[in-house]
């Protein structure tokens, strides 16, 4: 498959050069794209509109821990719309300063999730101190810019390769069903007052770069028998039965209702958005069903259309 010569689409991600988002957004799209490190998620999604990225690559569910719900409230807030998913099989490894090993170390840093989901690992070392942080990625990079050899993090393999780190301990995590599911954001143009469809806006050479490269791909997957998922937003009356009303056209038509999940509406005490996921084998199943949907809604948006992707395998 051909890429373009030059690295113009650039994808922002939360984190430090080594992240666990960087390691997804380049094995959902290949070593081609620049990718742009962004300290929070406030900022990843400023990025694009901002002119700082042309696209952001963003997680929105873990496999352990559940959804990322600051993710879910930004989307919601944003003009972008998803347009590809990757899942990343998340694998923590022990990296320290080139000389430590593994019985020198006495400290273990990175983010709070990350130690929590080694907890074995502790378990059985439990003279290691644990120190929460901010990132993954940016724990190793402190490590191996202090030198200390007494000292190490833990974060994705990518951060070792980037910070010229050793890998201490291979795959420390508890469990190896852990998953995240990140997906591509690009800016799009919403049609119509009720929001229900939405397209790219290709408004930089990187966008379009990028919407290209994913036609060829997305159409390689379809032939392959890849089904196709929907997220949707959608915001119903408070009356009886508004819930049962709103599902069932998915039901009628032949759609696998992935995923439901409630979160509350900001400024509205008790009022609550709901996030769906749906799959089917063609976007006119999806859209005949929305359809209806639409006449019991109060509020309904696409927030993306997309092939279904494969769990731990590559996208490139």
């Amino acid at each position: 498959m051909s890429v373009p010569d030059r690295k113009t689409t650039r994808v922002a991600f939360q984190g430090e050069p080594g992240a666990f988002s960087e390691a997804a957004a380049v094995q959902l799209l290949g070593d081609w794209i620049t990718t742009v490190p962004c300290p929070t998620f406030d900022a990843a999604f400023s990025a694009v509109p901002e002119g700082a990225a042309d696209a952001l690559l963003a997680p929105v569910e873990n496999s352990l821990a559940g959804s990322v719900v600051r993710v879910y409230d930004l989307l919601l807030e944003s003009n972008l719309g998803i347009v590809a998913e990757t899942i990343l099989p998340i694998e923590h490894q022990l990296i320290g300063c080139p000389g430590a090993t593994l019985e020198g170390i006495r400290s273990v840093a990175s983010h709070p999730m990350a130690l929590a989901q080694c907890e074995k690992f502790f378990l059985a070392h439990p003279h290691l101190k644990r120190v929460p942080t901010e990132d993954t990625a940016g724990s190793v990079r402190e490590v191996i810019t202090r030198g200390d050899k007494f000292a190490a993090g833990i974060a994705a393999r990518r951060a070792a390769e980037h910070y010229r780190g050793v890998i201490l301990a291979e795959n420390i995590q508890d469990n190896a069903e852990n998953f995240t599911r990140f997906v591509l954001l690009v800016p799009v143009v919403r049609e119509g007052s009720s929001e229900s469809e939405n397209s790219p806006r290709l408004a930089s050479p990187g966008v379009t770069d990028l919407m290209a490269e994913l036609r060829v791909r997305q159409l390689e997957q379809f032939e392959s028998g890849s089904l196709l998922k929907m997220s949707v937003a959608l915001r119903l009356a408070h009356k009886p039965g508004a819930l049962l009303a709103a599902l069932e056209p998915f039901a009628r038509h032949g759609i696998n209702l992935m995923k439901i999940e409630s979160r509350p509406i900001h400024g509205t005490p008790w009022v609550y958005q709901f996030f769906l996921d749906l799959v089917a084998e063609s976007p006119d199943q999806l859209h005949t069903a929305l359809a209806e949907v639409h006449h019991t809604a109060e509020f309904l948006r696409i927030l993306g259309q997309y092939p279904v992707a494969k769990q731990g395998s590559l996208q490139k």
